[in-house]
């Protein structure tokens, strides 16, 4: 038990470096995957409100949350019933771009996979911890029964793998930490925005189906 315990040791700060690495792939993933969906919102509402006569014009350096909330501002004044009635009857002949290649507006597994990658970095100063303790109790089960000046000088001897454990563990997080103070901004402006383009869609469609009802000889 006590040679587990000591190996055990011994590997605590890799095995909290390799997490980290980990960490920081699945930060990177999410990132991509962000990017993917605020580009395919932006896209499906670019080609939605195309042609509208009092359409938003942004710089193409603009970020993407930008665009999206601007093409909403244009859809929710089209809708007004005071609006252009061309611009609404082209918004009726476009409604349909509203319902393809909807699964970017299915948030549940996103944020999901966010939470897990943020809420876990609070482990690692607890696996630092963790580290330490496994070397000081490898040092004592090493030397059960002996003197104790072997026990000090088996602690000792551990001491290095300890501290080096707990180091890695807060190092990590406070690296992670900062990833995540410089993401957290860009996720939940994803998070937001698809809750925006939900509601507009609903009541694009309302809208416009009413408009449309409305429209129609008796």
């Amino acid at each position: 038990m006590s040679q587990y315990l000591s190996q055990l040791s011994g590997l605590s700060t890799f095995l909290i470096i390799l997490a980290c690495g980990a960490h920081l792939f699945f930060f990177l993933v999410l990132w991509i995957w962000s990017r993917r969906d605020l580009k395919g919102i932006a896209s499906s509402l670019d080609d939605f409100t195309r042609g509208l006569k009092h359409r938003s014009l942004l710089d193409s350096t603009g970020h993407l949350s930008d665009q999206i909330e601007a093409f909403l501002a244009d859809v929710n004044e089209t809708l007004d019933p005071k609006a252009n009635a061309v611009d609404r009857k082209i918004l009726s002949e476009r409604v349909h771009i509203l319902d393809e290649k909807r699964r970017y507006l299915n948030s549940h597994f996103f944020e999901t996979c966010y939470n897990i990658c943020r809420t876990m970095i609070e482990a690692y100063p607890l696996a630092g911890v963790l580290g330490t303790i496994l070397a000081m109790g490898a040092a004592l089960q090493l030397n059960v029964g002996s003197e104790t000046s072997s026990t000090i000088s088996s602690i000792v001897s551990h001491f290095g793998d300890a501290i080096w454990s707990t180091f890695a563990g807060l190092a990590a997080a406070i690296l992670l930490m900062f990833i995540n103070s410089a993401l957290e901004t860009s996720f939940m402006g994803l998070v937001e925005n698809r809750h925006h383009v939900r509601d507009t869609v609903v009541r694009a469609k309302r809208e416009l189906a009413l408009a449309a009802g409305g429209d129609k000889p008796e």
